[in-house]
């Protein structure tokens, strides 16, 4: 039987065991709360440490609690963001809507640490908890995780996905495709002109998503309880944000109005709405790639991917687009996210919304996939793919859409008639052309040029 220790909180007594950092409210928890087994994410716990440690420095300058408890604070945070924190922090997701059990969890193990550098008691409400309240500061840390997880982690990858893109386009520029409407033939196109229009995508992401960095990096903090800031010095919003921007490198501001950060969570749910945008973007990127690649016999064979690993347990040689794969994956699991976020921030009753933890869990995680797979999509799908041009100029030959360049000149009806005859008997639209109208074969192999036919005009 493993041991434990006596804890005691407002409600009593109970057992924790122990070695662990934590005391009786965590404990609380993860007896009221084994419903999923998974904690919050990683990225929420080093915010919140860090949300901690600003307020403990914030505190500590407005004398709200001695200096070198602050110090002895500062450096309890800095010790377990250096360790395997994680272990510290088993409050299940599924827990009490305001993260309370979270952030208590966190009070506890920092008072734990502290006390310990401070060789005298510091409480896990009165000191770590000072000027806070779970109702403000778990809002905040969820605005905190999610603008360092955007500016250190999506946004530098899906730069380098739209760069990758880019380079690739400069790459294939001489290759010419049919392109496709409908998933039917239509006029040719340029490869570079397909992947443009993709880093096109993903760059009015990046635009988007900056255009969110204020909202996201604006806080809670200093509303306390329900928004009034109650309890709080008047100036401990404000040194906080400074404390907590000199620390992590990113601006971060009281919010304008703690009664609207703390009763809903709309910035959270418009920062999932962008990215579910950008999981549409990469989730057509992904279909384009695989029916590029498909065949390679029996598909459009325009393409052929990287071959990572073998695609079958049953027939030999098979290989299969396996990273467009799960960027579609990603997509559908970030889009479901999104539907998450969206009811979850209908919650905000009265003065407080009460799914934060669930929004705090699914942000973090489309935040975290879209990053991954930005990087697998640029690297190995992207970057390292080879054009077939025997099948695109296979495909362009005997492509009777390109009779739609001599509308001009015969007219939609008679071009329409060619267009027919030719994929009937299967021949090459210029000789077809040149056997109904009074063009030469020579000014019809200009005109119907597919490489002149992707610069557009008459």
């Amino acid at each position: 039987m493993s041991k434990t220790r006596i804890e005691k909180d407002s409600m009593g007594e109970l057992h924790v065991p122990a070695d662990a950092l934590y005391a009786a409210q965590t404990q609380r928890a993860v007896n009221n709360f084994p419903v999923s087994g998974q904690p919050l994410p990683a990225p929420f716990i080093r915010a919140l440490l860090l949300a901690k440690r600003a307020a403990a420095t914030a505190n500590g300058a407005l004398e709200q609690i001695p200096s070198d408890m602050a110090d002895a604070i500062r450096k309890a945070v800095d010790d377990l963001i250096d360790s395997d924190f994680m272990q510290h922090f088993p409050v299940d997701v599924y827990q009490t809507g305001s993260g309370t059990s979270s952030n208590m969890n966190a009070n506890e193990v920092l008072a734990t640490l502290a006390t310990r550098i401070y060789g005298n008691h510091v409480g896990a409400n009165d000191h770590i908890n000072a000027g806070q309240s779970s109702n403000d500061i778990i809002p905040s840390t969820i605005h905190i995780s999610a603008a360092i997880e955007l500016e250190q982690q999506l946004l530098p990858a899906l730069t380098h996905l739209m760069e990758t893109t880019r380079k690739k386009a400069e790459q294939v520029d001489q290759y010419v495709k049919t392109g496709r409407t409908h998933l039917m033939d239509a006029m040719p196109v340029r490869m570079s002109q397909s992947l443009n229009a993709w880093a096109d995508q993903i760059e009015h992401n990046i635009t988007h998503l900056k255009q969110l960095q204020p909202s996201i990096q604006s806080l809670a903090l200093g509303g306390t309880a329900v928004g009034t800031g109650i309890n709080a010095h008047p100036d401990f919003a404000a040194v906080f944000a400074q404390c907590l921007s000199e620390h992590i490198g990113i601006t971060f501001t009281p919010a304008r109005n703690f009664f609207t950060h703390i009763g809903s969570q709309d910035i959270a749910v418009a920062v999932s709405g962008q990215l579910k945008t950008t999981a549409v973007s990469i989730m057509k990127i992904a279909n384009d790639l695989r029916w590029m690649n498909s065949g390679p016999l029996a598909g459009l064979g325009e393409i052929e991917l990287q071959a990572l690993q073998p695609g079958s347990s049953i027939m030999p040689g098979k290989v299969n687009p396996v990273i467009p794969e799960a960027a579609t994956m990603v997509a559908a699991q970030v889009i479901g996210n999104d539907s998450t976020i969206t009811v979850a921030g209908q919650s905000g009753n009265f003065e407080l919304n009460v799914m934060l933890p669930l929004v705090a869990k699914n942000l973090l995680e489309s935040i975290a996939l879209l990053t991954n797979i930005s990087h697998l999509l640029a690297d190995k799908a992207i970057a390292t793919f080879t054009v077939r041009e025997d099948k695109l100029n296979e495909a362009l030959s005997r492509n009777p859409i390109l009779v739609t360049a001599l509308n001009p000149l015969i007219g939609y009806l008679k071009a329409a008639e060619i267009a027919k005859q030719a994929y009937k008997e299967g021949r090459p639209i210029v000789e077809v052309a040149a056997e109904n109208t009074d063009l030469s074969h020579e000014e019809l192999e200009r005109l119907l040029d597919p490489a002149k036919l992707t610069k557009g005009g008459l």
